[in-house]
C-alpha cells in the first residue's frame, strides 16, 4: 500500500500560521479602533477596516505626528515647580502672593 504525503494544516505559503493568525488581526484591529478613535470624527471603521495597509499607517503616523505636536506645544515652557508649601506644612508667604497676584 503506497503511503500519502502527509501536509500540515498550518502551511505558511500561502498565508497565516494558526498561532500567527490572532496575533495579526489584534494588530489590524488595533490599528483601526486607533485610527478611528483619535481621528477625531473624521474614519469610520468600515472605511478604515477596508483601507491599504499602506494607507492605514500612513494616517495613523500622521495621527501620532499630530498629537506628538500637540503635546510638546502644551508642555509647560520653564519647568520650575513652584512650591506653595514647605516641607513642615507651612505656607511660603512671598511665593504665594507671587503666584495669586496675576488671579487678582
Amino acid at each position: 500500500m503506497k503511503k500519502e504525503p502527509q501536509f500540515p494544516l498550518d502551511l505558511t505559503f500561502f498565508g497565516l500560521t494558526s498561532d500567527k493568525a490572532s496575533e495579526y488581526r489584534i494588530n489590524v484591529l488595533t490599528e483601526v479602533h486607533e485610527t478611528v478613535f483619535y481621528g477625531g470624527g473624521g474614519y469610520i471603521w468600515s472605511e478604515v477596516y477596508n483601507m491599504p495597509i499602506y494607507l492605514r499607517r500612513f494616517t495613523l503616523a500622521k495621527l501620532k505626528e499630530h498629537f506628538d505636536k500637540v503635546n510638546e506645544t502644551s508642555k509647560p515652557k520653564d519647568n520650575k515647580k513652584q512650591n506653595l508649601v514647605d516641607s513642615s506644612g507651612k505656607v511660603n508667604v512671598p511665593q504665594f502672593k507671587a503666584a495669586s497676584s496675576k488671579y487678582k
